[in-house]
């Protein structure tokens, strides 16, 4: 017979039944797909089945009207042929100059100094001010910004910088209609475009930096440039990243500021991928074709932002082995 110890005989309060966890009273994790479903159903819908329908379009020929005609790879064949095709290419290396070097270069040093000197001297409301400025143009309508650059650039005596040119005596310039102006205008007008972007988005990476490190700096002798290349850019590499990602897609498939202000041309010298597709899509009505050309443009932004992702992640596997 077991011996019943003083311990034992105590009585050992009675808890309550434990509840099941909101998962185990809804079958496991099956109640969450509930509320994922609506965002899984508007991405087949808007995203999968037109990327599809999109793909299988590249192998035929149509119009728009009647059944596509099956014309297998005719439509990827002729892309190696097509000298529109490479010019809208080679126009997209200057595009991510526009928008994504110069953007991303100036808006690292404005952002620092907005930080390090106007925000030390003056105070934050004047460096969001600053800010609020820089960002403006990535609010401005395209349409509206069409209109304006429509008029500053205006051939003949009418425009504004032909009127400014006009002072010195220098005579009108038709800065739209010829090469390699154009070029120049609209990537003039992609730099001030974009140039918001980077800057908003360094500023609030670079409120997570203790001021006291730039303050350590200066005190060693360290002058602006070497704060800025040993402080801000260590810290903020991660921003500099995305920012470089997502301006570099966006200059990849930019059209609008093409559309409204040179329409690819003079004579391709502004075509780029995104309005050679349209224009064949809804100009030319060469519907296989303008698919194919979105297609390799989406295959190239793939392609781009798994580089980008895949060297990032690269960077911060040695930082965290040098730690």
């Amino acid at each position: 017979m077991a011996v019943i110890t003083r311990a034992e005989t105590v009585a050992r309060p009675k808890l309550p039944p434990e509840e099941p966890s909101i998962p185990q009273r809804r079958g496991g994790t099956a109640g969450y797909w509930i509320y994922l479903l609506p965002g899984f159903v508007l991405l087949l819908v808007i995203v999968i089945v037109p990327l599809l329908f999109n793909i299988y379009l590249t192998f035929t020929k149509w119009r728009g009207v009647r059944t596509p005609e099956f014309i297998g790879l005719e439509n990827w064949l002729k892309i190696f042929v097509d000298e529109d095709f490479w010019t809208s290419f080679t126009n997209s290396i200057w595009m991510v100059v526009a928008m994504v070097v110069v953007p991303t270069t100036i808006g690292l040093i404005v952002a620092a100094l907005l930080f390090d000197v106007v925000g030390r001297k003056f105070g934050g409301k004047v460096g969001s001010f600053l800010r609020a400025t820089y960002y403006l143009p990535q609010i401005l309508p395209i349409a509206v910004a069409g209109i304006v650059i429509g008029w500053l650039f205006r051939p003949g005596a009418t425009g504004a910088m032909n009127q400014a040119l006009s002072v010195f005596g220098i005579p009108a310039v038709d800065w739209l209609g010829q090469m390699p102006s154009a070029l120049l205008v609209l990537m003039a007008v992609l730099v001030w475009v974009q140039l918001g972007y980077p800057i908003v988005v360094f500023m609030a990476a670079l409120q997570r930096v203790d001021p006291e490190l730039y303050e350590a700096a200066e005190l060693d002798g360290a002058n602006w440039f070497q704060r800025f290349g040993a402080i801000t850019l260590s810290i903020i590499r991660p921003e500099v990243f995305v920012v470089t990602l997502t301006c570099t897609i966006a200059a990849l498939k930019v059209f609008g500021p093409v559309y409204v202000i040179t329409q690819g041309g003079p004579a391709g010298a502004t075509l780029v991928p995104a309005y050679y597709a349209y224009s064949e899509f809804f100009t030319k009505r060469n519907i296989g074709y303008g698919a194919t050309i979105a297609t390799v443009l989406t295959i190239l932004v793939v392609i781009v932002s798994i580089i980008f992702i895949r060297v990032q992640s690269s960077l911060e596997r040695k930082e965290r082995a040098g730690l």
